[in-house]
């Protein structure tokens, strides 16, 4: 499954029930202010490292980029572009997104 994240961490606890919720070799897709997530340094960054290492993390650069994080971006995280997103919605037969 595809999990699809638009908030940030910081104001929902959508990740938290993500995470809580999807299955090993599930996909978590950061959109938005979800790009946050996928940032180093945060107060979250170790609740991500683990999900790195159960998930498949990507976030979408151009939403990275308009929030000045690109750079910032966690090892682990694949940065994908809007055709990724198209892909991954093709590769993943169901996808849940958060709200």
């Amino acid at each position: 499954m595809l999990h699809i994240i638009n908030k940030s961490p910081f104001q929902t606890t959508t990740l938290d029930s993500c995470l809580d919720t999807a299955l090993p070799g599930s996909a978590i897709l950061f959109i938005e202010d979800g790009v946050y997530a996928a940032a180093q340094g945060s107060a979250i960054q170790e609740r991500m490292r683990v999900a790195c290492s159960t998930f498949k993390v990507f976030a979408l650069q151009p939403d990275m980029d308009a929030r000045g994080v690109t750079a910032k971006a966690m090892e682990g995280v694949t940065l994908i572009d809007y055709g990724g997103f198209v892909d991954l919605t093709v590769q993943y037969s169901t996808s849940h997104t958060w709200l």
